[in-house]
């Protein structure tokens, strides 16, 4: 079976969590819908095009073997959205209002700094996109990818590889990723790997925990939930 490898780095990333009220939280590694929205926008693929993140959505799996999940770092915003009751024609005149009216919303948000992980991705079904068409948009994206966020940009090359492998350990095994001894990490004896539930892991589940990162709209900002199985490699 092909599998589809490249490598996540940047110094700040953001993997959103369910966000209620003023904190938005980030899990450890990426969620599924951050990774299908950064290969989607390196193809091209708008928002709008419900179709062709619906076949992402469905006929690609996912796995991340997560070689440093990074440190937490929090972020403190303050926005301020007057009402729209009224026509401004600069955001000065907009802000000169009533204090009351200015809607102000403070907020927490959530960040790994230097997290390194590696995604893994193969085809469930034959659709518009192969893998190697994949390797080549990440190459030469259209859109520029970002981790997460727009502020958080990736800090080395993705290097997409295609291997050929029977599980997803054989597959991780085989990848080639340079340059990562630059960033001076010390060696992890234990990694993470997170896969979907229908792949073939080549190691036992040690947990399964339920996401809600399965995209249904990009449009309406709409996500289901799906399984995700859990192992340490040693």
């Amino acid at each position: 079976m092909k599998y589809l490898l490249f490598r996540l780095y940047g110094p700040m990333s953001s993997w959103g969590d369910i966000a209620v009220g003023e904190t938005r939280p980030s899990f450890t590694h990426p969620t599924k819908s951050a990774v299908l929205g950064l290969v989607a926008g390196a193809m091209g693929i708008r928002r709008d095009e419900e179709e062709k993140h619906k076949f992402l959505a469905e006929g690609i799996g996912f796995a991340v073997q997560v070689e440093f999940m990074g440190y937490p770092l929090s972020d403190y915003h303050t926005a301020q959205v007057p009402s729209g009751k009224e026509r401004y024609c600069t955001r000065r005149q907009e802000l000169s209002g009533e204090k009351s009216e200015l809607n102000t919303i403070l907020s927490t948000r959530d960040y790994r700094a230097d997290g390194l992980y590696i995604i893994v991705l193969w085809q469930r079904k034959q659709g518009e996109w192969s893998q190697e068409q994949i390797k080549e948009k990440l190459e030469q994206p259209e859109f520029v990818p970002y981790l997460g966020r727009k502020s958080c940009p990736a800090a080395l090359p993705f290097e997409a590889q295609v291997v050929d492998a029977v599980s997803l350990v054989e597959a991780l095994a085989k990848g080639k990723f340079s340059d990562i001894q630059l960033l001076g990490f010390k060696p992890v004896e234990q990694k993470m790997l997170y896969w979907d539930e229908d792949a073939v892991a080549g190691i036992e589940q040690q947990h399964v925990f339920e996401r809600r990162d399965l995209p249904l709209s990009r449009g309406r900002w709409q996500f289901d939930t799906r399984k995700e199985r859990h192992a340490v490699l040693i």
